[in-house]
């Protein structure tokens, strides 16, 4: 990375009064970030005349270079030559025979020299004035992208500014100040960046970056995700990411629903039998106090004390070492204590060096946050959680991955048909606003990604989503698919395929589950036999949501822990909300890097996460 040596003062001002043409007279000027003194480049593009308002006006801009082309200047050609009379003036000026004779023989020249010849000399020669030729120059026309739209800038470089071969290496970083000008091409560029000084130089090794070559695949770039995001596709399926991720807590909000951060780290298995990620802290070796190293201590501190006693000449100081060497032998005999019990249970290292867990109890990463989140909800209300949920599951899959961010929503005083209005009105919302607030990066989806992404998300808001039983799904299915199922067991990705892609071609709601299928905490409709839970299918996707009204009733709950047998003690603190001051209840969790996949048609959901972990595979 080089910085450029003569930036000025003046290039602080991202934005200066310049003389502009007839066509930018009105318009306010492009407005540099609060905390940087770089203009946007979204910010020029979305003028809706593609930037052509803010012409004649100066600007910094920053980003990276996305692609280059260099072309040579023609050099000027040098103004005609002139003659110009020779320096030797002496002499006749007419060329003679002994001229011509001193010019070409030597010897004569000699002799003419010895007896006399000296008024003749060589004749004054016309000399043509050669102009130089002055030294070759260039120009650069980078794209540059800042990251903030999927469009880029044209930026154009003399090589009277900087060297060019800087700048043009793809994934180069730079920083220029320079006046806004209409292209002088035509093409997709309505306006471009005359640059007058480059500010900063980021360089790149080019055969080292991975990204040096054009169209890397998806599947190439996950090996490298801390560059995928100056992709053009990775970048637009983040800034829809970004947006679906404020859709979120803007709808949240709006519904005066509070947001709560649940643990990720818990003792508790909010699905009952879910594949968890274990968690174990064991301290390093060198990090374990041993006994050995404490009796130590004990002899250094009682020589101490020996020696202050011996000496009598500081009270205070025998009265501190007595204190400390009290409390070394102290901790030595709770130690010693210890290691009698460790010995008992045959668990005492080889080196007499025990391990400790951090945690009192066994601990994993949470699979889902909806049982914490009840525990506020019978309090506060309604709530909402956004965060990452773990599943050790091995399975490979294009819509799993260990690691997977979800909202959950639970709603006090509700029920299932509260829940499912709910998770409708949700979805809806979130395909409306990344509709309006996403339309450069849908218009790129659009071209680039999945022809049929804008009218998948249209249809979504303008239609009324399916309501079918399990029972009713599962009839339906039967005369579709050829693989059969019999009551009671969960739907396969066939099964749902068929029912929201081929059968209704819209989001279905499946309610009413048999208990089997669910888990624990789902509230057990008057049949016995089924449960008030519900998935919402989507297209292309399949589950997005899986939402229920949850057993308020203490027996209810309390007989299904057991009639599964679940570990009791771990269920004890939500039992107690059925003890004290229970209510009926209801929530959903909401997959949200699905919604990602379901808004911009990508079909794998590691391509829409920014760092995705999956079994075997971890780089960062």
């Amino acid at each position: 990375m080089s910085e450029q040596p003569k930036a000025s003062a003046t290039a602080a001002a991202a934005v200066a009064a310049a003389p502009t043409p007839a066509t930018s007279k009105a318009a306010a000027p492009a407005i540099p970030l609060e905390y940087s003194r770089r203009v946007v480049l979204k910010t020029i593009f979305e003028s809706g005349d593609g930037g052509l308002r803010l012409v004649g006006q100066r600007v910094v801009i920053g980003g990276w270079v996305k692609s280059a082309k260099e072309n040579r200047k023609e050099p000027v050609a040098p103004p005609p030559a002139q003659v110009v009379p020779s320096t030797h003036k002496s002499g006749p000026k007419d060329v003679s025979c002994t001229e011509i004779l001193q010019s070409r023989i030597p010897l004569i020249r000699s002799f003419i020299k010895i007896f006399g010849g000296s008024n003749y000399s060589v004749s004054e020669k016309l000399e043509p004035a050669v102009a130089p030729m002055p030294p070759p120059s260039s120009v650069a026309f980078l794209q540059v992208s800042d990251g903030s739209s999927p469009a880029s800038l044209q930026v154009v470089v003399d090589s009277s500014i900087t060297i060019l071969s800087q700048l043009l290496p793809t994934g180069t970083c730079i920083v220029a100040e320079g006046e806004l000008k209409q292209s002088s091409a035509e093409g997709k560029h309505a306006i471009e960046l005359k640059v007058e000084k480059v500010l900063h130089i980021g360089s790149v090794e080019p055969d080292k970056y991975p990204l040096s070559k054009k169209r890397v695949p998806l599947n190439l770039l996950r090996d490298c995700p801390h560059f995928r995001p100056r992709t053009t596709t990775v970048a637009s399926v983040m800034r829809i990411r970004s947006a679906l991720t404020f859709a979120a807590h803007i709808f949240s909000q709006n519904h005066g629903f509070l947001c709560v951060q649940v643990p990720v780290i818990t003792t508790t298995d909010s699905e009952g039998f879910s594949e968890k990620f274990t968690i174990t802290a064991v301290l390093e070796e060198e990090e374990i106090v041993s006994l050995e190293g404490v009796k130590t201590a004990i002899r250094e501190k009682r020589k101490i004390v020996e020696d202050l006693q011996r000496t009598d000449s500081n009270k205070e100081a025998l009265d501190v070492a007595k204190q400390d060497l009290e409390k070394t032998t102290e901790l030595a005999s709770q130690m010693e204590a210890r290691e009698r019990i460790s010995k008992s249970k045959s668990s005492l290292k080889a080196d007499n060096k025990r391990p400790q867990e951090f945690f009192s109890r066994q601990a994993h990463l949470t699979v889902s946050g909806r049982l914490h989140l009840e525990s506020h909800a019978c309090s506060l209300g309604n709530v909402y959680a956004f965060g990452p949920r773990f599943s050790a599951s091995r399975v490979e899959s294009p819509k799993h991955v260990a690691e997977m961010w979800t909202v959950e929503i639970e709603m006090a005083f509700s029920q299932l048909e509260d829940a499912m209005k709910c998770a409708e009105d949700f979805f809806k919302f979130l395909c409306k606003w990344v509709l309006e607030k996403c339309s450069a990066d849908m218009q790129f989806v659009l071209k680039r990604i999945d022809k049929s992404s804008i009218n998948r998300l249209q249809s979504v808001i303008s239609s009324s989503f399916e309501r079918i039983t399990y029972a009713q799904a599962l009839e339906v299915t039967d005369k579709k698919v050829e693989t059969k199922l019999e009551w009671g067991t969960a739907f396969t990705t066939e099964h749902l395929s068929c029912l929201a892609d081929e059968i209704y071609k819209k989001p279905v709601i499946i309610y009413n589950y048999p208990k089997q299928v669910k888990q624990f905490y789902v509230r057990l409709n008057d049949d016995g036999q089924t449960v008030a839970a519900f998935d919402m299918v989507v297209p292309k996707v399949g589950t997005l949501i899986s939402g229920s009204q949850n057993e308020e009733r203490f027996n209810m709950l309390n007989g299904r822990i057991k009639e599964l047998g679940l570990v009791g003690e771990e269920y004890e603190w939500y039992l107690d909300l059925r003890r004290h001051g229970t209510v009926k209840h209801a929530g959903f969790s909401f997959g949200f890097d699905l919604m990602v996949l379901f808004a911009t048609g990508l079909v794998d959901v590691r391509d829409v996460i920014p760092f995705p972990r999956t079994h075997g595979k971890i780089s960062n």
